[in-house]
């Protein structure tokens, strides 16, 4: 039966279902790096090593973001939302149950994929269980699900190092998601979008991992390597192969992942790589300064104390929430992410001068500072992704930024860390202090996050003068929230 009410609340198991599922995830994907030193300290491999807990995430998450999307829009939204479901739990035992780093990073990698599967079918869930003002307060729930957990990881997972030891986050996590598999099951209304193609681009998604693994590869190991060596400049090529043969698959298959004519439009590909640069910074600081907090020859912090030591950023970053639409209305989107960019450009250039002799009270308002810009600069631009296009698009280019999200996340997490790394050797080989040596990784890495943040303004003009014209309410929650697959326009639903 196909729907037509114009507003619709979405029901209770829906709403259930795909919120605590999204703060589940969230949560773990936040918690992670605030747990690397406890499995590496449990596992003795290095954190450098399980480095990739965190990249191969995302990397997996980019990869198969639209594709599942896709699948749940063919195959039933709900159905492919109970396999993420499934996969979810399986990856939480299979990481809690890990004795190595090789247990960990493969659980991980396990997880991006059925994290990226939640995140995208359960948004879909939600916008077609729902309409007009209903489909608004649904959205805005989940969003509130999504920042919430984000917020939520560090402190829990650290709490729970000290009480369960990290694996368990990931026991409790486990719990959770196999408690919303019933409530799916029983309370959810399966749906697909019986006008959209059948095709699945397998090709696409393939060649996604072909461009970002060898890419990753060589922001990792470069710096052992050598920048000019045989193995870095082979996986720069071999990259570059995979965008060409990405772009040839795109424009022969019927059903692309990703619709290239899109990038025709100015505004979309400006705000695509604003939100690129926001997720790769936020993953790159998040990184390094779990690590530099707790280690010892710095503030020694427990994971606990490091997770409470970040949440003056994130306790910031939700609650300017509230404010950001009301400042890009009267200043224009353009300007509200150009605007966050230099705030936050600011934020990582004082961390730029980080030393030894910093107490943790330096921190704060830098970080205070980098939180208000990025969540200005996301804000707008995760909006102007969806606003730009045309109603029948919103789908394509909503999947587009949620792509850039976990590419972003990837790409500087990586490059940050091999920064941090670099710079601690050098420093050590010199002959400084393991303080100073510290110190100055992570002010070498604020300084790459300061150039990340600052290309985001030049970016900025690349989204031109955009006005949101007729833009719903719902778009703009949907592109606030900012992690969904789809809002379909023309929807089945099915019990």
């Amino acid at each position: 039966m196909t729907n037509t009410s114009t507003n619709r609340t979405a029901g209770l198991g829906v709403l259930l279902a795909a919120c605590i599922s999204t703060f589940v995830v969230n949560a773990n994907t936040s918690a992670v790096t605030i747990l690397l030193p406890a499995i590496s300290e449990d596992t003795g491999a290095p954190v450098a090593t399980l480095q990739w807990a965190v990249t191969g995430y995302m990397l997996v998450g980019a990869a198969v973001i639209v594709t599942s999307g896709a699948l749940g829009d063919v195959f039933g939204r709900r159905k492919v939302f109970l396999g993420g479901l499934l996969l979810f739990v399986a990856s939480c035992a299979l990481i809690a149950l890990s004795t190595s780093a090789t247990g960990v990073i493969a659980g991980r990698m396990i997880q991006g994929a059925a994290g990226s599967t939640i995140l995208a079918c359960g948004m879909s869930l939600l916008s077609v269980d729902s309409a007009g003002q209903g489909q608004m307060k649904a959205i805005t729930l989940w969003g509130a699900a999504s920042a919430a957990g984000g917020a939520a990881g560090p402190l829990v997972g650290g709490l729970l190092v000290g009480i369960t030891g990290w694996q368990g986050l990931f026991w409790i996590d486990l719990l959770i998601a196999a408690a919303c598999i019933p409530v799916t099951l029983f309370m959810v209304r399966e749906s697909r979008d019986e006008s959209r193609s059948h095709v699945i681009d397998w090709a696409g998604t393939v060649l996604i991992a072909v461009i970002l693994v060898p890419l990753v590869l060589a922001l990792s190991e470069g710096g052992d390597w050598g920048w000019l060596s045989v193995a870095t400049i082979g996986c720069l090529v071999l990259a570059a192969l995979g965008v060409v043969a990405f772009v040839a698959a795109e424009r022969r298959v019927s059903a692309p992942l990703v619709d290239l004519n899109l990038f025709r439009n100015r505004v979309l590909v400006g705000a695509t790589l604003a939100i690129l640069l926001v997720a790769g910074t936020i993953n790159g600081l998040m990184y390094v300064l779990s690590l530099y907090f707790q280690d010892p020859a710095s503030f020694g912090m427990t994971a606990l104390q490091a997770g409470l030591a970040t949440l003056p950023a994130v306790a910031v970053m939700i609650a300017i929430t509230p404010l950001i639409t009301p400042i890009a209305v009267r200043i224009g989107s353009r300007r509200a992410v150009a605007l966050g960019f230099l705030l936050s450009t600011a934020g990582f250039a004082v961390l730029g001068f980080a030393s030894s002799s910093w107490k943790y009270t330096a921190f704060v308002i830098p970080l205070v500072v980098m939180a208000v810009g990025l969540g200005l600069a996301n804000g707008p631009a995760s909006s102007a992704s969806t606003s730009s296009v045309d109603p029948e698009e919103v789908g394509a280019a909503a999947g587009i930024s949620n792509m850039a999200r976990y590419v972003g996340g990837s790409l500087a997490t990586a490059a940050t860390a091999t920064v941090y790394a670099a710079a601690i050797e050098t420093q050590k080989q010199a002959g400084a202090s393991p303080a100073e040596a510290l110190a100055t990784g992570l002010s070498r890495a604020a300084i790459l996050m300061a150039v990340l943040a600052a290309l985001g303004v030049a970016l900025a003009v690349l989204m031109g003068r955009h006005r949101e014209a007729r833009t719903t309410a719902v778009h703009r929650a949907a592109g606030a929230a900012a992690f969904g697959h789809t809002i379909p326009t023309a929807t089945t639903t099915t019990r």
